[in-house]
């Protein structure tokens, strides 16, 4: 069985300590840490630790690394820095995650510029990583919140153009609905490029809660070999789908989420 894990950032700002009992509660194996630098990285690991639980993976912040302008470009990649530093402090966390900032959904300059300024960013972000013995994963996103990379396709793309050994991609059921005409093929066609999985249903929700076919999807993890984590990223009901807190008792329904959907993929399969 694959592991399943949540992603801290769905808590907003609950401290790490309260989020750690709610996954353990859920019964996950991990967490995808959200890469918060203001959260003491070997406490980070010491709470996770205590509740016998891996941090599989870091998801960054926004950054901009594709933007024209270089002071903005090499303020992302002095972030990008810093959190491999967090990382290696924290003590096991094999991957950091990667991605353009999130709500910039059309180019400032020109396209075919900024696609060539993200692999150059990119590839400077794995080679920080590699220096530190860590992989890098290249998340896909949907057209609502970035203009570069929405597709397995694309990302095959990136991962040809950065042509290195610690670069992997990072494919989400949830953008996939959105984006890929048969997300189980996406996911075959990607193969061994996979280096983590998320996961949410058609409306954010736990798995089961919408129209997506995991099980489709699961299969076809199965058929490339895929033995990492499932990271399960839900989002409590409500409006503004980039602002996690979505008022009071939302920390239960999460809870309640991430319970629901470690029993659904089990059953399917996952």
């Amino acid at each position: 069985m694959r592991p399943i894990g949540c992603c801290t950032w769905i808590f907003g700002t609950n401290d790490i300590a309260a989020i750690a009992a709610r996954a353990a509660r859920a019964g996950l194996d991990g967490v995808e840490i959200h890469g918060d630098l203001s959260i003491d990285p070997v406490q980070a690991g010491r709470i996770l630790s205590d509740h016998r639980l891996r941090a599989f993976s870091i998801t960054p912040g926004d950054a901009d690394i594709s933007h024209p302008d270089l002071t903005i470009r090499q303020g992302a990649l002095d972030y990008y820095r810093k959190l491999v530093d967090w990382a290696v402090a924290m003590g096991h966390a094999p991957r950091v995650g990667c991605h353009g900032l999130v709500q910039r959904i059309r180019p400032v300059s020109d396209q075919m510029q900024e696609n060539d300024l993200l692999v150059d960013s990119v590839s400077q972000i794995c080679a920080m990583a590699d220096a530190a013995h860590l992989d890098v994963c290249f998340e896909i996103l949907n057209r609502y919140e970035s203009h570069q990379i929405r597709s397995v396709a694309e990302g095959i793309a990136l991962a040809d153009a950065v042509g290195v050994a610690n670069f992997s991609l990072l494919p989400d059921a949830y953008h996939m609905n959105i984006e890929e005409t048969d997300p189980a093929a996406a996911l075959m066609a990607a193969g061994g490029r996979i280096g983590l999985y998320h996961l949410a249903d058609s409306n954010r929700g736990a798995v089961g809660d919408g129209h997506i076919d995991f099980a489709a999807q699961f299969r076809a993890l199965d058929a490339i070999d895929y033995a990492g984590p499932m990271i399960v990223e839900p989002a409590a009901p409500g409006p503004d789908p980039f602002n996690t807190n979505k008022g009071p008792g939302f920390e239960d329904t999460l809870e309640d989420m991430l319970t629901r959907s470690v029993r659904a993929i089990r059953t399917l399969g996952g």
